[in-house]
């Protein structure tokens, strides 16, 4: 049997597949010409007929049958085939069917298979089976061409294929591929690709260029295949050929069809949404191609009866292939249409209508914003409107619409569009996680297994992914702690004994100092590896019988010293010596040795008593024990693997958990889009801050049972992201020409050898001591007068689980700085200072709750105001805490006046604005201590009834993070949190306090003060310059910037005795870089 085109006969020359012998010399031809002009007429083809991809191949194949049909009548054209016919049928397989099956295995959803592979392998048995019988069966029944039961056999498993490409870029279901062979699953590497294994914008480049040379080797493939049909005969090509060319088209179909509904409880199964329309458009979805036809010559080479005929083998299955590309095709899409698959239901067209009406309102902010451009003065607006107004008619569902036309459509339930936004949410999540993958926030194995997570339940009907969801996905750890506590159990702990109790004999204080070596430890491992060569010849048969005399010999020597190393440890540690668990062992294994040996000599005593010499037999296999202490070396490197692993899983964990949390805050900026009904945004966002409040409590978990992972998974992601946003600047400066080409190249080498050597960063970081964490209070800057100010005065604080720390409706008695441990914070709505009056919320019930974690504060706002703790704050795990007393802190702010309790009020403010506003505030890089280095943004301090006048032009947004204030235009009240409008251009503050959050249009000029040092210069000599004068001539000065002014002027009123020296060591760090007011003062 041979895999070629051709069988070797007599002689050399061979009998060509095609059936035409070579009775002349074969020269060599021009077979690379014939391919590159195929690749080329196919290109042209492709062009020209742009939406039909089956009349390209169908002109080739033609073109193909009619080259076959020269080469068969012509030598000088035969010679240019020659090549391709004698190309073995297995290595035109090899080199076309690698880049077919790797295409279909890269569109199929590796995620979505693995959930359904048992459906997928029982519906390809069953569509086989099928497929195996029917169309064997009408084969031998109707073809007259007699092929024996084994051609027909093998030529229904070739029709029987459904091509992968075909198939899987026809429908992008789950359901489709239940109707595959199975041989996608096999090429794990395509189905292991996904967008996170390319850089963003290369899987672009790289799936066209796959599609571009999947489609030539389709097209090659339908040519070649046409010139051997054309090579053969066509005395066998008759009218019964046609007829039979539709039976077996018929046939094919029916199978298909046969097999769904066999299948459908399995696809029903497997997608709640199944239904028999489905089942229709699938049954339309078998389409045959270039798989088949590949296999289709070796149905001639694997017979064992060769028949007359064999290119027809080829011509039946290229003809079927094509009929079903062109026919199934169009039934199926057609069918779809038909059946309502391709409309779009009623929630979705909800969903669309509230998409397009937010394009439509950002359109025409765009447009308003563009009028005021004095550039654009002189442009036709209204044209511009006109142009730019979204016109799209959705299709609408002909199964959910009445037929009459008349009556209207009913309003979909708030369960199905509870499920379809649902499914938007998924939808918004993957994206979430495949952007932090490309931001480089989430590493791509996390992001990988949260993606395949969401698919996983995105088909269980009213199932929103949890963060408990994705833990039972990865199946953490568990097993893992189990190992390792199992080997932290068995591992060898020396149990000292005491040394006085040996007094001044010496002995005993030698075999003391022995035992207790790591020699001794060491000896003991060296006697157990000696011992491997004689236990060997000991059950080596006949090693054994040739040396049984040195074997006792050495087994008494070992046992010896088994029995001196157990006397010096039971002398030296007495009882202790058998509360260790290999002490006990080591004990057995000398008693089995002492018993061996006594049951040797009483052999030799009685050498006719055949019980004692089997108890010597089974003794002297027991002697392999005698290495299982060797096991106390390799458990500290288990231990320490484990603990390796452990840690990776333990990180895995938390920056999957933190990309879940970051998904959710994504998810729940874009709700409002998803649905208008109000209810529905109610309950989407109840779901989406339940599942954040679950995931940040097991980030808290996760942090305490890992601090020092998570604190080196903390500094590699800042790493990576201060890197990051290093390269997006460089490419910003290389962009502008400010940066040369070959600068830039060799600066971003750098950066990204940088991100490559966090590759090597170490697993765990050890945290820092208490002391150090007061570094991490942002307001304290890392100023050494500032942390040393506060260590003086900072105690630590250890509470246990389910400790209070701070109750609601309790005064403040300071704050508390979170170095370990846990705590739930319980809440009614936050006030804000809003008087419960203006509150919206007042009779509302609802209870919030939040998670505090290592670096986390308590107690700031609260202490600030001297006002009344507005939650609960209890310990989830045992928590240590740095306290510093309300006392202590506003001694601090008279000490550092104003500057420190203003950038406490700075973060708080902004904090609340991300928390709130984070959507609005992407584009602002808010840092807080750029805002306190570069005045990027400020606090302001409205009391009741003081006015504010706003600036749009220098005021970007303008945020009431704690208050309320009326416009005094329009009388309209905001209340906290809430972004004034561009309109608002004044407003008043109706609380006793009100603070606002100003973000900078653009950046301040840097020589506004100068005004303000000349005013403080021309103050009038004869009054005497106090700090209550100067305060007030800087008091319209409201900028940070200014309000440090306060501070240095602050000195010329202190009171006399004051160590003017010991404020001005405490405000150096503050005042430093603006020294030259004070001279000016």
């Amino acid at each position: 049997m041979n895999s070629s085109f051709w069988m070797q006969r007599e002689g050399n020359r061979p009998e060509l597949f095609c059936g035409s012998s070579a009775g002349y010399t074969i020269k060599s031809g021009h077979f690379i010409m014939l391919v590159c002009s195929t690749i080329v007429l196919g290109g042209f083809l492709r062009t020209c007929l742009k939406n039909s991809e089956v009349t390209v191949l169908i002109i080739l194949s033609v073109v193909g049958f009619v080259i076959g049909q020269l080469a068969h009548n012509s030598v000088e054209v035969y010679q240019i085939v020659y090549p391709l016919l004698r190309t073995p049928s297995f290595s035109l397989y090899c080199y076309f069917s690698p880049i077919i099956i790797f295409m279909a295995a890269l569109d199929v959803d590796f995620c979505i298979l693995r959930n359904v592979f048992w459906q997928v392998l029982l519906t390809a048995l069953i569509s086989f089976v099928v497929a195996f019988i029917i169309i064997g069966y009408v084969v031998l029944k109707f073809n007259r061409d007699l092929w024996d039961l084994q051609s027909s056999l093998l030529f229904s498993m070739t029709l029987g294929m459904t091509d992968p490409v075909h198939s899987v870029n026809s429908l992008k279901t789950i359901v489709e591929f239940l109707g595959m062979s199975g041989m996608v699953a096999l090429v794990t590497v395509g189905l292991n690709l996904d967008s996170l294994s390319f850089k963003p914008r290369i899987e672009l480049i790289i799936t066209k260029f796959l599609i571009m040379f999947s489609t030539v080797y389709q097209q090659l493939i339908y040519t070649f295949f046409g010139i051997v049909i054309g090579c053969g005969e066509t005395k066998y090509l008759g009218f019964h050929t046609v007829v039979f060319m539709f039976i077996l088209f018929a046939t094919v179909n029916f199978v298909r069809l046969l097999t769904i509904v066999l299948v459908s409880p399995i696809l029903m199964h497997a997608n709640y949404e199944y239904n028999w329309r489905w089942g229709i458009v699938i049954a339309w979805s078998g389409i045959k191609g270039v798989f088949s036809l590949l296999l289709a010559p070796d149905i001639h080479n694997l017979a064992e009866q060769k028949i007359e005929s064999p290119q027809l083998f080829i011509l039946y299955v290229q003809v079927i292939s094509l009929m079903t590309m062109g026919i199934n095709s169009y039934m199926m899409t057609h069918s779809a249409r038909t059946l309502g698959l391709c409309a779009i239901s009623l929630p979705r067209q909800m969903a669309m209508k509230n998409a397009i009406k937010h394009i439509q309102e950002i359109i025409q902010n765009t447009i308003t914003l563009f009028k005021t451009e004095k550039i654009l003065t002189n442009v036709n607006w209204t044209l511009v409107e006109e142009k730019t107004k979204i016109e799209y008619n959705i299709p609408s569902d002909p199964y959910h619409v009445s037929h009459d036309n008349e009556k209207e459509e009913e309003s979909p339930t708030e369960e199905v569009l509870i499920e379809e936004a649902r499914l938007h949410v998924a939808i918004i999540q993957m994206s979430s996680f495949e952007k932090q993958c490309n931001d480089g926030i989430l590493s791509v194995e996390a992001a990988r297994i949260l993606i395949g997570a969401t698919k996983s339940y995105c088909p269980i009907r009213g199932k929103f992914m949890s963060i408990y969801d994705v833990s039972n996905y990865v199946r953490a750890r568990s097993w893992l702690i189990k190992f390792k506590n199992m080997l932290a159990f068995l591992e060898y702990h020396k149990d000292k004994a005491s040394l006085i109790m040996y007094g001044n004999n010496k002995f005993l204080l030698f075999v003391y100092h022995m035992v207790f070596s790591e020699e001794f430890e060491y000896a003991g491992h060296v006697i157990t590896v000696m011992y491997i060569y004689p236990i060997i010849m000991h059950l080596w048969p006949m090693a054994r019988e040739l040396n049984v005399s040195a074997l006792i010999s050495v087994n008494n020597y070992f046992v010896f010293l088994y029995i001196f190393r157990s006397a010096l440890k039971i002398v030296i540690l007495k009882r202790k010596y058998f509360h260790q668990y290999w002490n006990t062992l080591d004990f057995l294994i000398m008693l089995l040795g002492i018993m061996d040996i006594f049951c040797i000599y009483f052999v030799k005593l009685r050498p006719d008593n055949f019980v004692l010499i089997q108890i010597t037999v089974i003794l002297g296999y027991f002697r392999i024990i005698r290495f299982i202490p060797f096991i106390k070396i390799i458990i500290p490197l288990l231990i320490n693997i484990v603990d390796v692993q452990i840690k990776k899983r333990l990180r895995l964990m938390y920056s999957i958990t933190k990309g879940y949390v970051k998904s959710q805050e994504d998810t729940k900026f874009l709700i409002k889009q998803i649905s208008s009904r109000e209810s529905i945004y109610q309950k989407l966002y109840e779901i989406l801050e339940t599942n954040k409040r679950d995931a940040v409590k097991e980030l808290g978990l996760i942090e305490h049972e890992g601090r020092d992972v998570v604190i080196a998974l903390k500094t590699r992601q800042a790493i990576r992201s201060v890197i990051a946003k290093a390269l997006k600047n460089l490419t910003f400066l290389w962009s502008r020409g400010i940066i040369d080409k070959h600068e830039g190249i060799e600066m971003n080498k750098v950066l990204l050898a940088k991100i490559k050597a966090l590759n090597n960063f170490p697993m765990a970081i050890p945290p820092p001591t208490p002391d150090k964490y007061l570094h991490n209070i942002v307001w304290l800057e890392k100023k050494d007068v500032l942390i040393e100010f506060f260590k003086e005065r900072a105690k630590l604080a250890y509470f246990d689980y389910g400790d209070v720390i701070c109750r609601e409706g309790e005064m403040p008695q300071g704050i508390y700085l979170i170095i370990s441990g846990m705590a739930i914070l319980h809440s009614s709505p936050p006030t804000f200072g809003i008087d419960n009056s203006l509150r919206s919320d007042r009779g509302s019930k609802t209870m919030f709750t939040e998670y505090c974690t290592s670096g986390d504060i308590i107690g700031e706002l609260s202490c600030l105001l001297k006002r009344e703790i507005e939650y609960t704050a209890i310990c989830e795990t045992i928590l240590q805490a740095c306290f510093i007393s309300l006392e202590d802190l506003y001694e601090g702010f008279d000490v550092f006046w104003p500057s420190l309790e203003y950038k406490i009020w700075l973060k708080l403010a902004l904090s609340i604005a991300y928390q709130y506003f984070e959507s609005s505030l992407t584009d602002e890089d808010l840092d807080f201590q750029k805002c306190v280095a570069f005045n990027l943004a400020y606090v302001e301090t409205l009391s009741s009834y003081n006015e504010m006048t706003i600036d749009n032009v220098t005021m970007k947004f303008v945020i009431i993070v704690y208050g309320s204030v009326i416009d005094t235009k329009t009388e309209v009240p905001y209340l906290a949190p809430c972004i004034l409008p561009k309109t608002c251009e004044q407003v008043q503050g109706t609380s006793d306090l009100s603070k606002l959050l100003v973000v900078q249009a653009s950046e301040p000029a840097k020589n506004t003060d100068d005004a303000k040092v000349m005013e403080l210069n021309h103050l009038p000599v004869s009054e005497p310059v106090t700090a209550k004068k100067v305060v007030m001539t800087l008091y319209p000065v409201k900028t940070p910037f200014k309000l440090k002014l306060k501070l240095s002027v602050f000195q010329f009123a202190l009171p006399q005795g004051v160590e003017l020296e010991r404020v001005n060591h405490y405000t150096s760090q503050f005042v430093a870089p603006h020294r030259h007011f004070d001279l000016a003062i």
